[in-house]
């Protein structure tokens, strides 16, 4: 008996991706080579100190409550948000993670054709997302690895819908200083989405580095990321948020799905808004290892990108994969990046003192 297949055709725009890769779980690479010792991750530019404990404390008051839906629009969160940042809750958006609101950004503004500006390489996300929705990519290439600003000032044409910036740039660290934020977002026209993603901001305390909330108050086409996944140690809550003026968050409410941040993550969040403890140890934590990671790496006669996040861009004069895969057989998870063109670096998050001694003595080994 024959069998008939049907295929059903994706949508045009669907064929050509390619899923999100994330760094390697725990777990995954414990079923995969099934190492026995003890597995560092340092992959995904978690926080290395764990989960802010007011956040833990706040979470384990209201356990027994999680047979609630969640406040579907976060209330007590986003009112913590605004006493936080100064703004009403009605420029104040959340979403389970800045990915979603990524998401929602594209989901509400981009039509087929519609032209969306990026640096290349930066956040994969932002390509992705043009492809599920149809947009044109412009990939305005990345200079000493830093963000183009003349390019993507120069790319601006009629057809262009939104300009999406890192800042810092995932996966290089490196940023746009306020001098050359201040000169890109004044010739962005007013009909031209302008998002400025800042998932690391809380690790940077340099002068040059911008406030980009002082745009809310001069322009009505600027949307700022942020998320607690970072500096709060949440991103195993994945809860994101974002500021702009009423009428962009109003529409981006319009396309979201209900309950998208769960009940003990809008309390965790709202928890770790306070801890203010927390946060400055992880910047001492990042601070003191980045110098750590530097000094090894040129010892070791490894090239590296100077940044500003929580990661070090390391760049090998052969296929990081390799290095990649024996680091992994000897227990540690790094990011390679091939999907943003850069065969030959690997992303690595700057963790514990400890962490980072274990990390310098595996390359060691290995290079």
């Amino acid at each position: 008996m024959s069998i008939l297949l049907f295929v059903i055709e994706l949508r045009n725009f669907v064929q050509n991706i390619r899923p999100y890769k994330p760094g390697k779980p725990i777990e995954e690479v414990v079923r995969e080579l099934g190492i026995k010792k003890k597995i560092l991750k340092l992959a995904s530019n978690e926080n290395p100190l764990g989960p802010s404990p007011k956040a833990v404390q706040a979470m384990h008051a209201k356990i027994n409550e999680v047979n609630l839906y969640p406040d579907d629009n976060c209330y007590y969160l986003k009112n913590k948000m605004s006493e936080t940042f100064g703004l009403a809750t009605e420029n104040i958006i959340t979403g389970s993670g800045s990915v979603e609101l990524i998401e929602l950004i594209f989901k509400a503004y981009v039509n087929p054709g519609d032209e969306i500006i990026m640096g290349d390489p930066s956040f994969i996300m932002y390509k992705i997302a043009s492809q599920i929705f149809g947009g044109k990519r412009v990939a305005i290439p990345l200079k000493n690895y830093d963000q183009d600003v003349k390019g993507i000032t120069d790319a601006i044409n009629s057809a262009t819908k939104i300009i999406i910036i890192d800042n810092p740039v995932n996966p290089t660290g490196t940023i746009i200083t306020k001098e050359y934020l201040d000169r890109l977002v004044k010739n962005v026209p007013s009909h031209v989405l302008f998002v400025i993603d800042e998932a690391y901001r809380e690790y940077i305390e340099d002068s040059e580095y911008p406030n980009a909330m002082d745009y809310l108050t001069e322009y009505d086409n600027v949307v700022i990321l942020h998320t607690f996944s970072k500096i709060y140690g949440l991103a195993g809550l994945r809860v994101g948020y974002g500021f702009s003026n009423k009428e962009i968050i109003a529409a981006l409410m319009k396309v979201r799905l209900p309950f998208n941040v769960n009940q003990l993550a809008q309390i965790g969040a709202a928890a770790a808004l306070d801890d203010t403890e927390f946060v400055k140890r992880s910047i001492e934590n990042n601070e003191s290892g980045k110098e750590y990671l530097y000094k090894e790496f040129k010892r070791l006669g490894v090239a590296y990108t100077p940044t500003y996040g929580n990661f070090i861009l390391a760049h090998f004069e052969h296929d990081a994969k390799e290095i990649f895969q024996k680091a992994q057989k000897r227990g540690i998870i790094v990011r390679t990046i091939l999907e943003y063109g850069l065969p030959h670096s690997l992303r690595i998050t700057i963790g514990t003192p400890q962490q980072n001694k274990r990390l310098v003595e595996v390359l060691q080994t290995i290079i």
